[in-house]
């Protein structure tokens, strides 16, 4: 298991600010975002890696012991990895419990370094069975069902995919591998630590028993332009204090293409326009949540001489009304 330098995969000092942080993660979180990526396969493995690093550094007290860890880290304990899972068989008919170890490939959760020291996940959410496969007839032995997470991109939540993962099986009797290649559906409305179930590509079952499933546990990635809340997304819109005192009309984007936004006279920095039904559908779609656009003023950085004088006729003429 290999250290994880997420400060790197960010290319951000460890001196960065959470601005910093913020900025970084969205320059690369577009450049390499499985929808708009021409490499995929290779787009959602960075992917995956930018939002473990983000994950970890903007989360104070992760960033705290993260940074505490430093090259100390093979001393530290933690969890098993959620991408590589040990199911035990039960024993049936005289036969000795036998340990089976199987390896997730593909756009599964984060790496056995973010899992050992950060992924123990203290709530699971519903579970959505998909793609349901014969389970065969009921015996004394089920086979165990195996886990992991799977990251999941708020587009994904919205429209649903299919997800190509492998699934590595090694007998520990005779040391053989096989691999089995899976197409996993996920469905649209699923929810971070949702559950899907992938029924029959757990371990197997004894004396006649059925074979266990596959569950996956949903993880939201983060988003360059989104954060979520619920069902619902929430939007910075940086605007011109000119725009916001004379009003104006933005385009800001949605999950599904971007859209026109009438920005009211004397809008306030921090005020929040909700836009219905632009959020996250819930699992069954029967109804979205919202888009909450917060304005958010910025000022100009460096101004002309003529843009000088005017601000300063402006504040002349506008000397306590903003008290």
């Amino acid at each position: 298991m290999d250290f994880k330098d997420y400060y790197a995969i960010l290319g951000v000092p460890r001196t960065a600010t959470d601005e910093d942080l913020k900025k970084a993660f969205r320059k690369l979180a577009r450049q390499f975002h499985p929808d708009v990526a021409k490499d995929k396969r290779n787009a959602e493995e960075k992917f995956k890696e930018i939002n473990e690093a983000y994950e970890v550094l903007d989360d104070p007290q992760k960033r705290q012991q993260y940074d505490t860890l430093g090259a100390r880290w093979k001393e530290g304990g933690g969890a098993p990895s959620a991408s590589r899972r040990r199911t035990r068989r039960p024993a049936g008919q005289g036969q000795p419990q036998e340990d089976f170890e199987f390896n997730f490939g593909g756009s599964t959760g984060f790496s056995d370094f973010f899992e050992q020291f950060f992924g123990q996940r203290s709530r699971r959410g519903p579970t959505a069975d998909v793609d349901p496969l014969s389970s065969g007839s009921r015996g004394p032995a089920r086979g165990k069902d195996i886990e992991g997470d799977i990251l999941v991109t708020l587009r994904e939540v919205v429209k649903g995919s299919e997800r190509t993962l492998s699934l590595q099986r090694t007998d520990p009797r005779t040391g053989d591998v096989q691999v089995q290649t899976l197409k996993v559906r996920i469905p649209a409305g699923v929810s971070d630590s949702q559950t899907i179930r992938v029924r029959g590509k757990g371990g197997e079952g004894h004396g006649g028993g059925a074979t266990g499933d596959l569950l996956l546990h949903v993880r939201l990635a983060a988003d360059p332009d989104f954060r979520v809340q619920g069902a619902d997304l929430h939007y910075d819109l940086v605007l011109a204090p000119w725009n916001a005192v004379l009003g104006s009309t933005e385009t800001v984007p949605t999950l599904t293409g971007r859209i026109a936004v009438k920005i009211p006279a004397g809008s306030q920095s921090g005020q929040a326009l909700r836009i219905r039904g632009h959020g996250l559908p819930t699992t069954d779609d029967a109804s979205k949540g919202d888009l909450y656009v917060s304005i958010v003023l910025r000022t100009p950085s460096q101004v002309t001489a003529e843009e000088q004088a005017l601000w300063e006729k402006l504040r002349s003429l506008s000397s306590g009304k903003g008290e």
